[in-house]
């Protein structure tokens, strides 16, 4: 779990946590408590904890909430980033729950040290399983930059599943200087399927090749998933050094327009309020864009009067607060200012992203009032899309 809901779980105690993790199920009123006890413990820096999490982390278990609190605590150990936990973490490469190997092979890479030659063969042996394994194995191959002396992984950009076949492409770009096949991430960046574009925009984040940086800004799903793979293609570069075309890239993909995004003709919605609420519910994220362009094509005061209605029934829900956010600066709606003042000065995790639309709205609005706190927020935040947002609006607005 990302460490932007650490706040979550800040009210159970470190010595809590270790309790809940040690107990056993039957002793528990509610036995989640076990697996939320373990991202609690991710958080923290004991030694103790930490041992705690390698004990329940080394031994497989089959009551499903055990189950899961043990994925849970291989989870946490990557969060850690402690290398004593590299040999736990190889041993459960071996299990034969799926999740288990794949936050096991996630673990590994983020904690980025260096592996014995035997690790690696370990790691690489992992790719004998699901879909989804292979493609955390082949990730951690490509983000740790490790060799494949037998070529095993670049047999696999033939695979059939673009969850494989795309992260093998990756790898082969990143680790062996291959681009000849990264035409198909920039295809599969249009696809039909959601979650077979999310994959692609991983993937291209992955392949670490700036110049298709327009590509993944023009792809159809969630802002914050662009921007990780984006601000991936700059790790190793000084963000003031690079070229005004790729600043406006970036600002392009956080601005986040609907209009400037590639959408499918057959996601086109009615300029109707009921049939754009519908759409705004749909998982697929390119569905949502097209929702929302409606919007932003209906009459004044019908834009009004369904953002009024989107606010007061829906505002709870991240996304559409997000949207409504970032509405309300598109179309230049002051009257709405308070609404961006909220999300602007909105902490709880959920809401992370719409502080970035805020943001952008302020500039929009010319809401100079916020310049001191927009420029406090990019000095102490930890997530770089947010942070990169703030200082690019402080220095505009004027």
């Amino acid at each position: 779990m990302s460490e932007r809901f650490d706040t979550i779980f800040e009210s159970m105690s470190e010595a809590s946590a270790i309790e809940y993790l040690n107990a056993k199920i039957i002793e528990l009123d509610n036995p989640g408590l076990k697996y939320i006890a373990a991202t609690r413990l991710g958080a923290c820096t004991s030694i103790v904890s930490f041992n705690t999490l390698l004990e329940i982390a080394r031994t497989p278990k089959e009551n499903l909430y055990e189950k899961i609190a043990r994925r849970k605590a291989i989870e946490a150990l990557g969060r850690r980033k402690n290398k004593e936990a590299i040999p736990f973490l190889i041993a459960a490469l071996k299990d034969h729950d799926e999740p288990t190997v794949v936050n096991a092979a996630d673990a590994i890479t983020r904690i980025n040290t260096s592996l014995t030659d035997l690790q690696q063969q370990e790691l690489l042996l992992a790719l004998n399983g699901p879909d989804n394994q292979k493609r955390a194995v082949i990730q951690a191959f490509t983000r740790l930059n490790l060799s494949d002396p037998n070529e095993v992984i670049n047999q696999l950009k033939s695979e059939v599943n673009p969850l494989v076949s795309g992260a093998a492409v990756a790898y082969s770009c990143r680790c062996q200087n291959d681009n000849s096949q990264l035409h198909l991430l920039i295809k599969q960046l249009q696809d039909e399927n959601v979650g077979r574009r999310r994959a692609a925009v991983i993937d291209i984040g992955d392949a670490g090749v700036t110049s298709y940086l327009g590509d993944l800004v023009m792809c159809p799903v969630s802002m914050p998933l662009k921007a990780k793979s984006a601000f991936q293609l700059f790790s190793d570069v000084d963000l003031h050094s690079i070229p005004l075309y790729q600043v406006e890239l970036l600002e392009k993909l956080l601005i986040d327009d609907p209009r400037e995004l590639n959408l499918l003709p057959t996601w086109q919605v009615s300029l109707e309020s009921d049939a754009i609420k519908v759409q705004l519910k749909h998982r697929d994220e390119g569905r949502q864009y097209a929702a929302v362009k409606a919007l932003l094509c209906l009459d004044p005061k019908s834009q009004v009067e369904l953002i009024n209605e989107l606010h007061t029934n829906h505002g709870s829900d991240y996304g559409i607060h997000y949207f409504i956010t970032n509405c309300i600066g598109f179309l230049g709606l002051n009257d709405k200012s308070n609404l961006v003042t909220d999300s602007l000065f909105e902490e709880a995790p959920q809401y992370a992203k719409s502080r970035i639309a805020a943001a952008w709205s302020c500039l929009k609005l010319s809401l100079i009032e916020h310049k001191e706190f927009i420029t406090t927020l990019g000095d102490s935040t930890r997530w770089e899309p947010l942070r990169w947002t703030c200082k690019q609006v402080s220095r505009k607005l004027s």
